[in-house]
């Protein structure tokens, strides 16, 4: 779990689709706000308190050994905090509710294939557990191994380099300029 909390002035890998979206609506425009550390997002649920909480205990379940935790990545603007990683292999943790199957969506899969490439490492599984009711308000539950699902996901080297870098240089320029991309 990364110590602090603030977005601004670096693009994260989960900030991928917004990087790759459309630049022109109220949610891309909110969302730079904070980037250019006029703003800041107080949302806290507790679906993202009880991911940040179990996110240790889910990694340290796996007994992978050489598991480093909470590595942070800095390349010109561009922030990666890594859940866990060793050498070759990186793992990137999501809590949803057990009730529901977990799906990678593209947001998902768009901020592992940021985090393969800072890393340099192109091995990626993510790393699911279902939460039941109890574990929102009971932080100190044990990991029920039944519940973890491990999915790989494959980089692509095209997307990143034709779709992500090309923005996020512009997006970088602009923060280094602490302007709006589209000219506002």
């Amino acid at each position: 779990m990364i110590a602090t909390q603030d977005r601004s002035y670096y693009v994260g890998c989960s900030d991928t689709s917004m990087v790759v979206g459309n630049w022109t609506t109220k949610t891309f425009e909110k969302w730079w706000l904070e980037k250019l550390g006029l703003y800041k997002n107080t949302i806290k649920t507790d679906a993202m308190q009880a991911g940040t909480n179990y996110e240790h205990k889910i990694l340290d379940s796996l007994k992978i050994e050489g598991l480093e935790k909470d590595k942070q990545i800095i390349i010109g603007r561009l922030r990666a905090n890594l859940d866990g990683n060793t050498d070759d292999c990186i793992y990137e943790v999501k809590t949803h509710n057990a009730n529901k199957e977990f799906k990678v969506t593209k947001q998902y899969w768009r901020q592992a294939q940021v985090e393969m490439y800072a890393a340099n490492i192109h091995k990626l599984f993510i790393v699911s557990y279902g939460l039941e009711e109890n574990d929102y308000i009971n932080y100190f539950n044990e990991i029920d191994k039944d519940r973890i699902k491990m999915t790989p996901v494959e980089y692509d080297k095209d997307f990143i380099e034709k779709e992500y870098i090309p923005k996020l240089e512009i997006l970088s320029q602009c923060l280094e300029r602490g302007e709006f991309p589209n000219g506002k």
